[in-house]
């Protein structure tokens, strides 16, 4: 699909609330008040509201159709039902949502209400993701899930019994207490609850958690110390993608697997470049420049040419078939709750020019299992830019990191398990040593 199709946007909506905070984990989420959960969704709801009001004034195309929404955490399952049905009231209030659009709510197994399962339901969620991590209770208990795996499989039962049967289970390979044979027990409950997706991530050790600053300074709290070392992680890693895919679950990205069609149709857009809009705590939007999206959507629409003028006031693009292409708007906000509960302005964002746009086009595209077209690269950005990534990926094709026949590239198998060293040979000298690519 290209990152034109229809001129959709996805809809990513933060929902930082957890019951506990599990000990690797590094994204803005916590524990806190429950009476915190609506003033959290009315701020949420104004974001919603004034989201085209400020695409407008900062120049951005906000597009009025939506086909993948995507409510992430935390545990977007701990709102209340009424908080769901206010918050999608508000999203179909200010978008034209597809009558197909995928819609994907994440959960936490044991913490799914039965009133909110309903509410879901009703809301028009038609996928579930749930954060399992390990089916192994005294693995999951060691890392501060609450769950067990018998919370698990009543929760896949009860998503079904409520129409919702497109699911996700998520599982880490290298949690505390973890032996390549309680990997394959994880492995083994995966595949017999015959979800139609998977996610393998490969634990992080970094500042950001815990877990990962505890193992940097070597303690032992948060049994650092049973973690699996990491060429354990490797081959667990391995094997899962060796399990799934005999399954049926084709690997199509470094994390992901699924069934034929069951692909995240939201998660595929990151990759893609595709834009979307995030609201809440710390959630990310990539929009572009909305003269250039103008002109470059009714283009490809008609398969006319269409004389877009001068844009060099807003863009240091170059000429393609299309027109300029134009900057792409990065925004995020900010992950500290109480600065966004009180409603401050607290967006970072960024304009990218072409040059980093075509860093982004690599190391976004390498991490599917699609890899990147090189022809598509040459249109959108000139050959000029793309000569010199190509030369790149001829040497990491030499050191059996990539395959690249010349027209394709992608990543290897070993070059999967180094990624993000990949990725920063595609970054320019002045950016690969501020910027890390992840």
């Amino acid at each position: 699909m290209s990152r034109s199709a229809g001129n959709a946007l996805g809809v990513y909506v933060s929902i930082p609330f957890c019951r506990s905070k599990c000990t690797y984990c590094n994204f803005a989420s916590g524990v806190y008040p429950v009476a915190e959960h609506a003033r959290y969704v009315e701020r949420v709801i104004a974001d919603l509201t004034g989201a085209r009001a400020w695409a407008q004034s900062v120049g951005a195309e906000l597009p009025q159709r939506v086909d993948t929404v995507y409510l992430g955490g935390g545990t977007p399952s701990l709102l209340a039902p009424d908080l769901v049905m206010r918050l999608f009231a508000a999203l179909r209030g200010e978008f034209d949502l597809d009558a197909d659009a995928e819609i994907t709510m994440e959960c936490a197994p044991g913490q799914l209400a039965a009133a909110t399962l309903e509410a879901m339901a009703a809301a028009g969620v038609n996928r579930a993701s749930l954060g399992v991590q390990s089916f192994v209770d005294s693995e999951a208990h060691a890392s501060g899930r609450l769950h067990n795996r018998a919370a698990v499989e009543a929760d896949l039962r009860r998503l079904r019994a409520a129409g919702i049967s497109n699911l996700n289970l998520d599982l880490i390979a290298g949690l505390a207490r973890q032996t390549l044979d309680s990997w394959e027990e994880s492995l083994d409950a995966l595949l017999a609850s015959e979800v139609p997706h998977a996610s393998i991530y490969m634990l992080e050790v970094d500042e950001d958690s815990r877990l990962g600053r505890e193992m940097l300074k070597g303690g032992a709290r948060y049994h650092a110390e049973l973690v699996p070392g990491e060429d354990a992680i490797v081959k667990m890693y391995e094997r899962a993608i060796e399990r799934l895919e005999s399954a049926g679950l084709r690997q199509y990205e470094i994390s992901n697997f699924a069934r034929s069609g069951m692909e995240s149709r939201h998660n595929l857009r990151y990759w893609q470049r595709r834009p979307y809009l995030g609201v809440g705590l710390d959630a990310s939007s990539m929009l572009r420049d909305s003269a250039v999206a103008a002109c470059t959507s009714i283009g490809r629409e008609s398969g006319a040419k269409r004389e877009c003028g001068d844009l060099s006031s807003i863009s240091q693009g170059t000429r393609n078939e299309w027109g300029t292409v134009g900057s792409v708007l990065r925004a995020t906000t900010t992950e500290d709750l109480r600065v966004y509960l009180d409603g401050a302005e607290a967006v970072e964002m960024e304009w990218l020019a072409r040059e980093r746009q075509h860093e982004e086009a690599w190391f976004l595209g390498l991490r599917t299992n699609a890899g990147v077209d090189v022809a598509e690269l040459r249109t959108e950005f000139g050959s000029s830019l793309v000569e010199a990534s190509i030369r790149t990926a001829k040497r990491l094709a030499e050191d059996e990191l990539l395959i690249f026949d010349g027209e394709r590239a992608r990543l290897t198998a070993r070059g999967r398990l180094i990624s993000n060293e990949v990725f920063q040979e595609f970054l320019l000298p002045e950016n690969a040593e501020t910027r890390h690519a992840t």
